[in-house]
């Protein structure tokens, strides 16, 4: 198990992706901007028109269960670590009510809208590294180094 301790404070932001915007491309860019060190999605709601996902069954060696999907389809829950190695998990539905999910590769083309809260463990930073058993880069959370203001 990989744990920072007591926990952590919780800072707070709220963004809304706009129709045709790549949704993990505009939170990893969000991510960098405001120099998130341990970022999560806390929720979501929205539509895609289109999404490209790893299914359950993947592993390290057999990375190829991808599906790519066409919509128009609702956000019915994403959740995951945003740091620079994102580790995201999405279920849609589709016209009938139908749902899909997998792991995020990309591809998540907004549709009327995206709205997030988006939270982050000030006192964490939130790493990736390669773990034998898996075969994937899994988190590692650390406290935050300590920064000296009083120089």
């Amino acid at each position: 198990m990989s744990s920072a301790g007591a926990g952590s404070a919780l800072q707070v932001h709220a963004i809304r992706v706009r129709p045709g915007q790549e949704l993990l491309g505009t939170l990893q860019a969000f991510v960098e901007v405001k120099r998130l060190r341990a970022p999560f999605i806390v929720t979501c709601v929205g539509s895609l028109t289109k999404a490209t996902l790893r299914l359950a069954n993947a592993t390290a060696t057999k990375t190829n269960e991808v599906v790519h999907l066409s919509g128009p389809f609702e956000i019915v829950s994403l959740v995951g670590t945003l740091n620079p190695d994102a580790h995201i998990h999405i279920s849609l539905s589709d016209f009938e009510g139908k749902t899909v999910g997998g792991h995020v590769l990309g591809d998540l083309e907004v549709f009327t809208t995206a709205e997030l809260v988006i939270g982050e463990a000030v006192d964490l930073e939130f790493t990736r590294e390669m773990d034998e058993q898996t075969g994937f880069p899994e988190l590692v959370v650390q406290p935050r180094p300590q920064t000296n203001q009083s120089a």
